[in-house]
């Protein structure tokens, strides 16, 4: 049952979209607020940029804040096994 495929529509902007995937309806509540509040935020920000340029900055922004994040989480595993 864990791969259960699950439907969650959203609305960001202008659209509505459906997302299918596993995860329970709580972390996709929360997964849509974090896209539209970013893509809020980028509207405030540049409002001379249409939807999809938005949407790549959102995109780009997510990515980079992984890196970072997982930059950080070797960092942390590396100290780790050089205390071990």
């Amino acid at each position: 049952m864990e791969n259960q495929k699950n439907r969650y529509k959203t609305k960001i902007g202008k659209k509505v979209y459906t997302i299918v995937g596993s995860e329970s309806d709580m972390h996709m509540d929360a997964v849509a607020t974090l896209v539209k509040n970013e893509f809020q935020s980028v509207k405030e920000m540049l409002p001379e940029i249409d939807d999809e340029q938005a949407a790549m900055l959102v995109a780009i922004n997510a990515v980079s804040d992984q890196i970072k994040l997982q930059e950080k989480l070797n960092e942390i595993n590396g100290e780790t096994q050089v205390k071990e």
